[in-house]
C-alpha cells in the first residue's frame, strides 16, 4: 500500500516531505519561478537538537542520518502567523526593533532590515516583485549580507578589520580587467620534504593494486573468448590526527595530511531572477561554508552570472583577509536577469587560463537552477549542441597540460539536467542533482571534501598480457578513456586524480586459449604510473602476475563475488543508459521495462544470492528510477536529473548528490571517501549551530500548507 501511495504522489509531482504553495509569478528571464514563500523543505539538519524528537524518517539527499522530514514543532506552529512578518526576506533573520537593527517598510508593505535593503541594490521587492520608487542609500560600511553578528558564518568576516577601500573592491559592478592574470602569488606555500620515490620504485604504497580472476581454476581443454579479471585500485588513506577542538577527540581527516595539495577553485554561481529570496540565501550560506573550509594556501575565485557574467572576486588565497573579502563579495550579490550558463563557464575557464601561477589541484564548480536562456540551446532536444557551451581549454582530451574538471550542480525542478551532465562529462567532472534547495550546502561539502584530499594525479593503469597466446578483448572503464593496442597485448586506462582512500574498479576481458600440457596459465600484470600532487615526481606500482590453474579435469567453480559485483555495476549502468534513451524518445513504459529486466538479471547473480551490499544498493536505485518514470511530468521534473546524476557517479566511480536518495542502503554511500563524510558531518554541525538558518526554517514553515 505504501509503495502504491508513493507512486500516486510522484505521479502528481509531489515531494514526500513538507510542501509549501507555489505561485505563478515569473520574472524577466521568461521562466516560471517560485517565490521565496513557495520553497519546499525536507531538511532536519536546520533544527536545533532540542527539536530532534519531532523528526519523521524520510529519504535523504545525503546518507547522513541527520537529514529527515519534519513535523512542525508546536512552538513553531503557534507562532506561524507572526513569523512571516517578523522575518526579513533578504537575510532570513528575525526582525526586531532595537538592538541596533532598524526596520524598513517598503511601499508594498513588506518589511526588511534597513541594512539588508541598503545592500540589496535592486528596486524590486524580493517577496512580491513590485517595483519600489525609493530604497535606502547604500553605506559602504554596512555588512552586505545582512547576516547576524552572532552567526558562525560571519565570525570570519568580522574577525579582522578590513580597510574601507577594500570592502567593495571586487563588487559585481566594479571594473573587470580584460586579462585575469591578477591571481595572488603562491610564494608562501610550505616546503615539502623530498621524496625518494623514482619511476621504478615498486615499494610505494600510495596506490594498492588487487586483481581477481573470475575463476581460479579452469580445465585445460576449455578456451574463453571473454575471460574477466577485476583490477581493483585503492589510494592511500590520509593519516588521521586527533583534533582537540572536536568532541571526544574525534578524528578530523581533513586536517590530517600536512601539507596536503592546495587547490585553485573557481565557483560559477547562478544569480538569475529565479534565484531571488530563499534560494540565493541558501546559496550564500553554502558558499560561506565552502570559504571557511578552504586553507590559507587554497585559492578561490567567484564568477556570478545572470544574463551576463562577471568576475566578483579574483583568484586569491583564503587567508583570514581573503576569506573576509570573499564572503563580502558573495553576500553582496542580488538576483535578477536571465540565465547565461555558457558565459559564466567561459569566465570561469578564463580565470584558470590567465592565472600566472597554479596550485597542484584545479577545479571549477558550477551551480544553476535554470536553463540557458541566452545561447539558443534547446533543452532536452534530440540533438542539443551542448558541446559548444564548453570552452575548448577545459575539455577532457589529449591536452594534459590543461584539464580542469567542472563539477556541476543542478538544483530544483527547472534546471537543464542534460546540459549540466554534458558539461561535467566533457570536462571530466561530476553532475549532482539537488532536488531540495536546502541541501545545497551538503552537496558542496561532499564535493570539496574530495577536492581537498587529492593524493594521486595523472594516474594511468597499464595492463600487459603475460602469455604470448593471450590477447585483450576489452577494457570496461566507464567514462575513463581506455585504449587497447592493435596487437591486443597491452591496454591503458587514463584515470587522472584520486582522492585519499578512493577506489577504482575496472574489468579486463582476455581471450584465453586451451592448454595442451601446462598446469597453469599466466594471464596479465597491472602497473600504475602516477605523480605526487606536491612533488610532481612520477612513481610506479606493479601487481603480481595473475594466474589460473589448468588441471585436466575441474569441477564447476563459482564466479568470484568480487568480479560478479562489478559486472552487476556495469550491467546496471548500461541499463540506465538504455532506459534514459527510451525515456527521451517518449517510451516511458519501455524505459521501465529495461530497468525491470535488469533487476531480474541481477537477482539471479552470485551477489544477489549472498545479499551483497552493492547488489542491494543497485536494486534500490533501479527501483527509484522506475518510480521517477511513472509519468512524463515526473520524469521531466526529477527522473532525468536523477538518472543522469546516478550515471555520472557510476561512470566516474565518484560520489554525487542524487535527488532525495533512496534509503540507508543507497549507492550514494558507495563512492564516498572518509574526507567527504567528514566534511558532510561538519556541514551538518554548522547548520545546527547557526541561528540564522533556524530562522530560515521558521520562515519557510510559517506559510500555510496546502489542504
Amino acid at each position: 500500500m505504501g509503495s502504491k501511495w508513493r507512486r500516486v504522489k510522484l505521479s502528481l509531482g509531489l515531494n514526500l516531505c513538507a510542501y509549501l504553495p507555489r505561485t505563478t509569478d515569473g520574472d524577466d528571464d521568461g521562466d516560471y519561478h517560485p517565490l521565496p514563500s513557495s520553497e519546499r523543505l525536507s531538511d532536519a539538519a536546520l533544527l536545533p537538537p532540542s527539536n530532534w524528537e519531532n523528526m519523521v524518517r524520510c529519504r535523504t539527499t545525503t546518507p547522513l542520518p541527520s537529514s529527515h522530514c519534519l513535523r512542525l514543532p508546536k512552538s513553531l506552529s503557534k507562532s506561524s502567523s507572526k513569523s512571516s512578518k517578523q522575518t526579513c526576506s533578504i537575510c532570513l533573520m528575525k526582525m526586531k526593533q532595537g538592538d541596533g537593527h532598524a526596520i524598513f517598510t517598503a511601499e508594498c508593505s513588506h518589511s526588511f532590515h534597513f541594512h539588508c535593503v541598503a545592500s540589496h541594490d535592486n528596486q524590486v521587492c524580493p517577496v512580491c516583485r513590485s517595483k519600489w520608487k525609493e530604497i535606502p542609500i547604500r553605506s559602504p560600511g554596512l555588512d552586505p549580507g545582512g547576516w547576524s553578528r552572532n552567526d558562525a558564518l560571519m565570525d570570519v568576516a568580522h574577525r579582522l578589520p578590513v580597510p574601507q577601500r577594500n570592502l567593495n573592491q571586487w563588487h559585481i559592478r566594479g571594473p573587470e580587467p580584460g586579462v585575469f592574470n591578477d591571481d595572488e602569488s603562491l610564494d608562501h606555500l610550505p616546503v615539502v620534504a623530498e621524496s625518494n620515490n623514482t619511476l621504478d620504485n615498486t615499494s610505494d604504497t600510495t596506490i594498492k593494486i588487487e586483481t581477481y580472476p573470475e575463476v581460479s581454476t579452469a580445465p585445460r581443454s576449455h578456451s574463453y573468448d571473454d575471460f574477466t579479471i577485476l583490477v581493483h585500485l585503492k589510494a592511500a588513506v590520509m593519516a588521521a590526527i586527533r583534533n582537540p577542538s572536536l568532541s571526544g577527540g574525534q578524528v578530523n581527516l581533513l586536517q590530517s595530511r600536512s601539507p596536503r595539495a592546495p587547490v585553485d577553485l573557481v565557483t560559477v554561481l547562478d544569480i538569475s531572477g529565479s534565484m531571488s529570496g530563499t534560494k540565493l540565501a541558501l546559496l550564500k550560506r553554502a558558499m560561506g561554508f565552502l570559504i571557511q573550509n578552504l586553507g590559507c594556501n587554497d585559492r578561490l575565485s567567484v564568477i556570478a552570472f545572470s544574463s551576463n557574467a562577471r568576475r566578483l572576486f579574483p583568484l586569491r588565497r583564503m587567508s583570514d583577509i581573503g576569506q573576509q573579502q570573499a564572503l563580502r563579495a558573495v553576500n553582496s550579490v542580488i538576483a535578477n536577469g536571465g540565465t547565461n550558463i555558457a558565459e559564466g563557464l567561459r569566465k570561469g575557464a578564463k580565470v584558470m587560463e590567465d592565472r600566472t601561477e597554479k596550485n597542484p589541484v584545479s577545479s571549477i564548480i558550477l551551480l544553476s537552477d535554470g536553463q540557458d536562456t541566452v545561447n539558443g540551446v534547446r533543452p532536452n532536444s534530440s540533438y542539443p549542441n551542448y558541446g559548444s557551451l564548453v570552452p575548448i581549454s577545459i575539455r577532457s582530451g589529449d591536452n594534459r597540460e590543461f584539464q580542469i574538471p567542472v563539477h556541476t550542480f543542478g538544483f530544483g525542478t527547472d534546471h537543464d539536467a542534460s546540459l549540466m551532465h554534458s558539461i561535467s562529462e566533457i570536462s571530466g567532472g561530476t553532475f549532482s542533482f539537488i532536488e531540495t534547495e536546502t541541501m545545497i550546502q551538503d552537496a558542496l561539502a561532499q564535493c570539496i571534501g574530495g577536492l581537498l584530499s587529492v593524493v594521486v594525479q595523472e594516474l594511468q593503469v597499464c595492463v600487459e598480457c603475460m602469455n604470448p597466446n593471450l590477447c585483450l578483448s576489452s577494457l570496461k572503464a566507464g567514462s575513463y578513456r581506455s585504449y587497447v593496442s592493435a596487437d591486443g597485448k597491452t591496454g591503458l586506462i587514463d584515470v587522472g586524480d584520486l582522492y585519499a582512500d578512493e577506489e577504482r574498479d575496472f574489468l579486463v576481458s582476455v581471450k584465453v586459449p586451451a592448454e595442451s600440457s601446462q598446469c597453469e596459465t599466466s594471464l596479465l600484470k597491472v602497473k600504475c604510473v602516477y605523480s605526487d600532487p606536491l612533488t610532481k615526481e612520477m612513481t610506479s606500482t606493479e601487481s603480481g602476475v595473475v594466474r589460473i590453474q589448468r588441471p585436466k579435469i575441474a569441477g564447476q567453480e563459482e564466479v568470484s563475488i568480487e568480479v560478479d559485483r562489478q559486472r552487476n555495476r556495469f550491467r546496471a549502468a548500461d541499463a540506465m543508459v538504455e532506459a534514459r534513451t527510451a525515456a527521451e524518445q517518449g517510451d516511458l513504459a519501455g524505459a521501465v521495462s529495461i530497468l525491470e529486466n535488469c533487476q531480474r538479471v541481477l537477482s539471479e547473480t552470485v551477489s544477489a544470492k549472498s545479499r551483497d551490499r552493492l547488489w542491494v544498493a543497485l536494486d534500490a536505485e533501479l527501483k527509484e528510477m522506475e518510480e521517477r518514470m511513472v509519468s512524463r511530468h515526473v520524469y521531466e521534473v526529477s527522473g532525468r536529473a536523477y538518472i543522469l546524476s546516478g550515471l555520472s557517479s557510476h561512470s566516474w566511480q565518484r560520489a554525487t548528490t542524487r535527488g532525495d536518495s533512496t534509503d540507508g542502503s543507497s549507492l550514494v554511500q558507495a563512492y564516498q571517501t572518509p574526507s567527504m563524510v567528514e566534511m558532510l558531518t561538519q556541514s551538518q554541525a554548522f547548520l545546527l549551530s547557526s541561528p540564522s538558518t533556524q530562522g530560515l526554517l521558521q520562515s519557510l514553515w510559517s506559510q500555510p500548507k496546502p489542504r
